[in-house]
């Protein structure tokens, strides 16, 4: 089935219309909130249209669920069973209002309920990181892959994510961290990829949308790393409820880790 959506002109749609509409608008676009809070820009719009528009004109009988969409609408999506387009247009959308070179692109598909191919385009650095299930992760093509790196979790960098964490956790975390050094950067999808990139060593976020962690999810899982939420269950589910990560590329790392966090794993992807 995956031979239907060939994972280079995918590629093509998602980096043409990022690059096209997102870096011209970098750091000089309008700003409004939506209910929840958090920032939408026109860019947003914009590139959701343009990439819907775009695969709707290649594979009319796969529906998009973009996140500026209604739960409602999503919700429809994902209980249809049919093969859906998971796009996040704009990950990071408050960094490029800001004009903080943090964003990205973030598209997946989603076949038999699971997650079967992945692309996350940073614009900024033309960086496109790309992963088909059982078919390993890539980045600009060159393949991604899971090493050991020799460091002890004390001597890692961890992206953490305090705000969307359990008070008690987040507390602990700031006060005794178990890592070398801590970053927040602001864009889901470009996370797991760093992660997966090994730019960065353990990986601690909270209430992640199904958008904005299906691809870099795979992506990670595809480049040897491991991942699981907060419960110790896999992160993928075929639904709109929010999801906890903890991750690490490195399988002794992500032990450590673990043990720290005080997590017994279920299902680790």
């Amino acid at each position: 089935m995956l031979q239907q959506y060939p994972v280079d002109e995918l590629q093509r749609i998602v980096t043409g219309i990022a690059r096209a509409e997102l870096l011209p608008r970098f750091a000089d676009v309008a700003r409004t909130h939506k209910r929840d809070g958090s920032v939408m820009t026109e860019a947003d719009l914009i590139v959701q249209h343009e990439i819907g528009a775009a695969l709707s004109a290649r594979w009319p009988d796969v529906s998009l669920l973009g996140e500026e969409m209604t739960a409602d609408q999503q919700g429809a999506l994902l209980a249809d069973g049919r093969p859906v387009w998971l796009l996040d247009p704009l990950d990071g959308t408050s960094n490029f209002a800001a004009g903080v070179p943090f964003f990205s692109t973030s598209l997946a598909l989603l076949e038999n309920g699971r997650i079967a191919l992945g692309i996350v385009y940073d614009p900024v650095r033309d960086e496109c990181f790309t992963a088909v299930r059982d078919r390993g992760a890539f980045l600009n093509g060159e393949k991604l892959h899971a090493r050991a790196t020799g460091l002890s979790l004390q001597q890692s960098i961890g992206l953490i994510d305090f705000k969307r964490l359990p008070r008690d956790l987040a507390t602990r975390l700031a006060g005794s961290p178990p890592y070398a050094s801590q970053r927040s950067f602001g864009s889901i999808a470009l996370d797991w990829c760093w992660i997966a990139a090994q730019r960065a060593h353990v990986y601690l976020h909270g209430n992640q949308n199904i958008w904005d962690y299906a691809a870099g999810c795979l992506i990670l899982q595809e480049a040897g790393g491991h991942s699981v939420t907060l419960a110790g269950d896999g992160v993928f589910v075929n639904s709109l409820s929010r999801r906890s990560a903890v991750a690490a590329a490195d399988g002794q790392l992500f032990g450590e880790w673990l043990a720290w966090l005080g997590i017994t794993p279920t299902s680790a992807r």
